[in-house]
């Protein structure tokens, strides 16, 4: 079925329009979950499992279980996928990883939770976001480009199996899609018995699937094409810089499953927040100083850049291939955000959006 659709649409078309239909799910479940890592880890800092640390542990959790289930049933090969194909760096990872953490908590989001509060009318996000693109941006190619290099190049390894956190450990794809199967089963119970709204839970769970359903439609796509197709799934950083740099820079904007994922996103949000009566413009005023967000959109954007993905894309998305450099830049990136209330104490009254 693949071949006759890759056929009749060439393999641009297809990755956009996975792009864009698995962007709008992760937009639509995201907004309504009200998943966002900085929510997670400000109930983690108040030393309580609230419910949106609960949605974390659900998408996660159902992330990586299906994602392995499905490497384990040999119905998805991610080899190719950059988190284990090509050189890592560890020293971006935990570096990158800092600096996101402690920018996500000042910008008041993560850049995934960014893109979906700008399709509910927050002028903030919109604004904050565009940094964020800007900074990666000239993180990636321009002017930051040498010190994300030289930080980079401090601790690195390489790729194959020394990137593969389930190598390195001994666990296999079953082992490790069965542990997080039970996390996830346990997070479900518990989210019940706390009386979580049980379509925020649905959305979590749609949320990580959406992750998994990037892996397995880029990879079977890959697996039948006679051109190279990238393995990847969701990202925000990167697919944000390359949309807006194309836009800017050029006539017309060769189609990719990034392209699709940007608007996708924001389609799905949108009509999410239309549907649930949730769009409302919120703007800067004397409880959201314009500097600390844009503080926060500097770091988000150089970090990302280091770490090799944002809070989804290296958290969620790397994390679910057991990607080692994933994982370490995940693990920073909450080390990162705790740690900025114990500095800035008043971050911590903050409430999650």
């Amino acid at each position: 079925m693949l071949e006759a659709l890759i056929d009749r649409l060439g393999e641009p078309v297809m990755l956009f329009g996975f792009g864009l239909i698995i962007g709008a799910v992760f937009g639509a479940a995201a907004q309504h979950s009200r998943f966002c890592l900085r929510g997670a880890t400000l109930e983690v800092g108040a030393f309580s499992i609230g419910p949106r640390m609960l949605v974390w542990i659900i998408v996660f959790a159902t992330a990586v279980s299906v994602t392995q289930g499905a490497v384990g049933l040999g119905l998805l090969d991610v080899s190719a996928a950059r988190q284990f194909a090509a050189t890592g760096s560890l020293s971006g990872a935990i570096i990158g990883g800092l600096m996101f953490g402690a920018g996500m908590i000042l910008a008041r989001g993560c850049v995934s939770r960014l893109l979906v509060l700008s399709a509910t009318g927050n002028l903030r996000a919109i604004m904050t976001g565009l940094v964020v693109t800007l900074v990666a941006q000239a993180s990636l190619r321009g002017a930051l480009s040498p010190a994300r290099e030289m930080l980079a190049r401090l601790w690195t390894v390489e790729g194959g199996a020394g990137r593969s956190l389930g190598e390195r450990l001994g666990i296999g794809s079953g082992a490790a899609g069965a542990v997080s199967a039970i996390v996830l089963l346990a997070a479900l119970v518990m989210a019940f018995r706390r009386a979580s709204a049980p379509s925020h839970v649905v959305a979590a769970l749609f949320v990580g699937l959406a992750v998994a359903a990037g892996w397995i439609a880029t990879a079977s796509l890959a697996a039948v094409s006679l051109e190279i197709v990238p393995v990847s799934s969701i990202t925000f950083t990167g697919p944000s810089a390359d949309t807006l740099m194309g836009l800017v820079n050029e006539r017309y904007l060769p189609l990719s499953f990034a392209v699709g994922l940007v608007p996708g996103v924001f389609a799905g949000s949108l009509a999410m927040s239309l549907a649930t009566r949730e769009f409302g413009v919120a703007r800067f005023g004397p409880d959201a100083p314009m500097e600390r967000y844009l503080i926060g959109a500097v770091l988000m954007g150089f970090g990302s850049m280091l770490a090799g993905g944002c809070a989804v894309g290296a958290a969620v998305s790397g994390g679910a291939l057991l990607s080692l450099t994933a994982w370490v830049a995940g693990a920073s990136m909450w080390v990162g955000a705790l740690l900025m209330p114990l500095f800035f104490p008043s971050l911590a009254k903050e409430r999650p959006r």
